[in-house]
């Protein structure tokens, strides 16, 4: 394949700069990404110290084992660990360690694609034994490893804990997850990922939502400024371009790509709601056939006297409480509307404002569009 010359890509990037962008255009790099560069996840096992008696103690063996191991490995004798230890069995008399200002946690990360040494990236800190608050406390150094089991990067550091816990006279107060925390650049990268982006005839683009039409759209633009035969789509998601092979055309080549404006094709109609917060959210596309939906709610309301009832002065009788009940139902006139075929977003909204629907009304609504074949889209419930 012969390699795609520089004044040919300077030329195309001219074209693109005088051309005017197509309206309601997005960018191929908002749509799809580089295959080669996926990110890829971390894990590691690591120990946090410093905390204030918040820490696992002595009742999680594997806490007190990592740390009999760390302080092996930075130069404690094994005896003089046994001995300490016996030590802390005379003291205790439990036969174990306490260790209160230390715990177990793991520790996750996510590697950038194309990644290099010496780069700096977040990580989360997570609590796996009985620690009941990081706040305060340090990561020890600590490997993470990818799914192959290489060590990619390094952690240690101060963690960043948003999450309160305090308990006083029985009563407990807690504001966010204390046994979770970050620490921001906390691991340092060691390891490179290998990718074929150096070596590989065609580079892949995933677009983000799977469309058929914005896929066309992406293998015409490419193909409409470089030339047919660029670009090649492999399903509803992929596409392969040919890009030249000397890396630093290649780096230029994609980024013309990237900056291609296309007209993507439209969502599929989609409802979807949030059934804990009430929040529905309805896409433009969303249709109606013709339904005639009625909406209304029965309210009874139980009202209580107490009286007391007197008998005769001349009589025998005694002085008793009497309760008088009434009971009323209201059912509120909220009218029927009738959806005609083919209603639209706004249609919808303005008939259920109408009937005065609240969010879980709404909701029950849409359930019932949907049940009955009326609504022409993807009902979606979180």
């Amino acid at each position: 394949m012969k390699s795609i010359c520089v004044p040919w890509m300077a030329a195309a990037a001219l074209a693109a700069a005088l051309l005017p962008s197509a309206a309601y255009a997005d960018r191929i790099k908002d749509l799809a990404s580089v295959a080669v560069k996926r990110s890829n996840q971390l894990i590691g096992y690591g120990l946090v110290v410093g905390l204030q008696g918040t820490g696992d103690g002595a009742d999680v063996s594997f806490t007190v084992q990592s740390m009999k191991a760390l302080l092996a490995r930075m130069g404690v004798k094994p005896e003089e660990t046994v001995a300490e230890f016996e030590k802390a069995v005379q003291k205790t008399g439990e036969g174990k360690m306490e260790i209160k200002n230390a715990a177990a946690v793991m520790v996750t990360a996510e590697l950038p694609g194309f990644a290099k040494p010496g780069q700096k990236i977040d990580i989360n800190v997570s609590a796996i034994g009985k620690a009941t608050n990081l706040r305060g406390g340090s990561l020890l150094l600590t490997s993470l490893r990818g799914i192959n089991g290489e060590v990619y990067a390094l952690a240690q550091g101060a963690l960043t804990a948003t999450g309160i816990d305090a308990a006083a006279a029985g009563a407990k107060v807690a504001i966010g997850v204390p046994t979770s925390a970050r620490i921001p650049g906390g691991a340092t990268v060691e390891r490179i990922v290998d990718t074929p982006f150096a070596t590989a005839e065609h580079l892949v683009l995933n677009i983000r939502e799977g469309d058929f039409t914005t896929m066309s759209a992406i293998v015409g633009a490419i193909n409409g400024r470089f030339g047919d035969g660029v670009a090649q789509a492999i399903d509803s998601v992929s596409v392969a371009v040919r890009a030249p092979q000397d890396l630093t055309q290649r780096v230029a080549f994609l980024s013309m790509v990237e900056n291609l404006d296309v007209q993507p094709g439209e969502p599929p109609a989609r409802v979807v709601v949030n059934s804990r917060t009430g929040t529905v959210v309805i896409s433009r596309n969303v249709r109606v056939s013709a339904a005639a939906v009625s909406h209304g709610t029965i309210s009874v309301a139980i009202s209580a006297t107490n009286e007391v009832s007197q008998p005769n002065a001349l009589g025998a009788g005694q002085t008793v409480g009497v309760q008088n009940a009434e009971v009323a139902v209201n059912e509120p006139n909220k009218p029927m509307f009738l959806f005609q075929p083919g209603v639209d977003l706004r249609q919808i909204v303005d008939a259920v404002n109408q009937v005065g629907a609240s969010p879980s009304s709404l909701i029950a609504i849409l359930e019932a569009l949907k049940s009955s074949g009326s609504l022409r889209a993807e009902l979606v419930v979180i």
